[in-house]
């Protein structure tokens, strides 16, 4: 998938039926959304269907970070995405988001 807006969340059916959400920010400093996904990621493991998450950060100048989950079902994963917890997580995550 591939999403343009910084915080576009999306998802996506691979093989077997497993969902995949996607939370992406261009950030000024990744150290200052880092503990907002990590957050984001413990914040998910509480959920039914909750089968893993990765975060990843570019390489190059460590300015983009992004949270890929994975879920049993896409119920399971609207479920957490529209929480009061994730929203205000995500909420907080917008504060360090690169303004281009």
């Amino acid at each position: 998938m591939n999403h343009k807006r910084e915080g576009n969340y999306g998802r996506e059916v691979k093989g077997g039926g497993m969902i995949k959400g996607i939370i992406g920010y261009k950030v000024l400093d990744y150290k200052s959304v880092e503990p907002i996904l990590m957050n984001l990621r413990s914040y998910a493991t509480e959920y039914p269907g909750f089968i893993g998450a990765k975060i990843l950060v570019s390489e190059e100048n460590h300015s983009v970070g992004i949270m890929v989950s994975m879920w049993e079902t896409m119920e399971n994963c609207r479920t957490w995405e529209g929480s009061k917890g994730t929203l205000e997580l995500l909420q907080r995550a917008r504060t360090s988001v690169a303004h281009l």
